[in-house]
């Protein structure tokens, strides 16, 4: 059967340092330009569905203007997460000026044989475990791939638990997988629902709680964070909830009560949460609560929110966000025990003597590496694993996400960065180098933060800085937040900056940025490679 194509541009009027999108037979298609080469991929992110022509186009990358997901231009292959799999293909004929393209994708590439030997495992179901087995196929891994988690769900995307699911906004059963439900067995990964009880890590051998146990050449240790229960009297009665999975997000709105679209306000007004601690999970959780108009208190010893990792400044600017949303702070406060009635929590007091009503408690007290299974290997005092650039732990063992201790950048401590897309940026390279390579951790850190309807992404990672340079508006929420450090870019907080920050991204991982050289990216939305270089 002929190939069918539509005319869809003209190659004069296509730019090569931005991405066009064009419909072709209700098929969303982005157009990438190399000299008289033109390329057709599916033009939204496969991670959520970011528009892909609003983000960046830079030295063969594009890369997504909401989670900065990256991908190779030349061939639309994944190179940063959070995206786990390819751009889908379309054919492009170039016919003199005019570009056709055709709605056919074009087939993947073929499933190579597996063998039963060597046997990767991966331990840990979450961000990084995910990531670890998609890279590890993608690498051309054929030997047997084992995932173990004690979730029964698939690994989904965690971010949304905080953000979306406490307001109804996505209900639980929605939350999206970060592989198709399909693809475990279309891949031949096997995957294993248990607890893994103990790591013998010389023997290389994973004990389960049931009593089995599983033989391995080398394997991945992504077992993420364990919530911290603080030490306060009546943290056993029921209505006391922390949030890390996705049962513990179904059960806060199973507690709530009727999240339905018709229900969604009925009895919300009079719900009363409390929160205890100053956490990214808890202010997301009580943006996310307030949207369905239950009533909020956040208690935390701190002075302001986000003091640690933004300073006073910016801790200020993120609490009058949330107390012009109705969220009642009581801060440099401590709670001396929670409170309850046959059995279920309706207060908490707190040292000075104050009674604040809370008809559900929530933990946002902080986390702690989930490693305390595993034997043979030194840990640190909290439980991390230090690993090396590469991500290895040991012979036969890599660890990457909140437990990994790694050198970000050299002559400074290493660092236990908790961020979910650091966790699968190192679940890549850690299964690069399962596979044979010899790669380091070179990308830069980022997450996002989501409060009232407004997106905050922080690059980079500073645990100190000497200044706070801004461009933008703090109180208008259209911002760029430089944190210099010995005078160079040491991470970037930004609000309303999408492009921008895309580009910024890619930058950073190349050189150190003067102060100069970030504020020229920020203020703009197009690439052009000359301003990158440092004079």
């Amino acid at each position: 059967m002929p190939l069918t194509t539509r005319r869809v541009a003209q190659l004069s009027q296509l730019r090569e340092d931005r991405a066009e999108r064009v419909i072709v037979d209700d098929h969303k298609i982005l157009l990438i330009r190399d000299g008289d080469t033109v390329r057709a991929y599916s033009a939204d992110c496969p991670h959520a569905g970011g528009p892909l022509e609003e983000g960046a186009l830079c030295r063969g990358r594009i890369i997504c203007p909401w989670h900065k997901g990256t991908f190779d231009a030349a061939t639309g292959k994944v190179l940063e997460p959070p995206p786990l799999v390819p751009l889908e293909r379309y054919t492009v004929i170039v016919d003199g000026d005019d570009i056709m393209v055709s709605s056919e994708k074009l087939p993947g590439e073929t499933e190579p044989a597996r063998t039963p030997e060597p046997h990767f495992a991966v331990i840990g179901a979450g961000a990084a475990g995910a990531a670890a087995c998609a890279a590890l196929r993608e690498y051309g891994f054929t030997g047997r791939v084992t995932l173990i988690g004690d979730e029964p769900h698939a690994p989904y995307d965690r971010t949304s638990l905080s953000k979306f699911v406490p307001s109804a906004e996505m209900p639980a059963d929605d939350v999206p997988p970060l592989l198709t439900p399909d693809w475990y067995e279309r891949h031949g990964v096997e995957r294993i629902v248990a607890k893994v009880a103990r790591l013998d890590v010389p023997a290389r051998t994973i004990h389960f709680d049931t009593g089995g146990e599983l033989t391995y050449n080398t394997a991945l240790l992504a077992t993420g964070s364990a919530p911290r229960v603080p030490r306060i009297p009546g943290c056993e009665l029921s209505g006391v909830h922390v949030l890390r999975n996705l049962d513990d997000a179904a059960a806060i709105v199973e507690a709530l009560g009727d999240g339905s679209a018709d229900g969604l306000m009925q009895g919300a007004a009079s719900t009363q949460v409390a929160i205890l601690g100053s956490s990214f999970i808890g202010l997301e959780t009580a943006a996310a609560l307030r949207k369905r108009g239950v009533q909020v208190s956040m208690i935390s010893p701190d002075k302001v929110p986000f003091e640690k990792q933004f300073g006073e400044r910016v801790g200020s600017m993120f609490r009058e966000l949330h107390e012009r949303n109705g969220v009642r702070f009581h801060l440099q406060a401590r709670v001396a025990s929670l409170e309850g009635e046959e059995g279920n929590v309706h207060e908490v007091m707190l040292e000075s003597g104050e009674h604040i009503a809370a008809d559900l408690v929530l933990l946002g007290t902080g986390v702690a590496p989930a490693t305390g299974f595993v034997e043979g290997l030194p840990l640190q005092q909290d439980g991390g694993v230090i690993v090396n650039a590469g991500m290895q732990a040991a012979p036969g063992l890599y660890a990457a996400g909140d437990i990994a201790v790694f050198p970000l950048r050299e002559n400074e401590e290493p660092v236990r960065i908790e961020h979910w897309r650091v966790a699968q940026q190192q679940a890549r390279i850690a299964a690069q180098n399962m596979c044979g390579a010899r790669n380091r951790y070179n990308a830069v850190p980022f997450f996002w933060t989501y409060h009232f309807g407004k997106n905050f992404e922080y690059l980079g990672h500073a645990s100190e800085w000497d200044e706070l340079v801004l461009d933008g508006d703090f109180e208008q929420h259209d911002f760029a937040a430089l944190y210099m450090k010995d005078d160079r870019v040491a991470a970037v907080l930004a609000c309303n900056r999408d492009a921008q920050t895309a580009h910024l991204v890619d930058a950073m991982r190349r050189e150190p940025l003067t102060r100069a050289q970030a504020l020229r990216i920020v203020g703009r939305d197009s690439c052009d490679g000359a301003d990158w270089n440092p004079p």
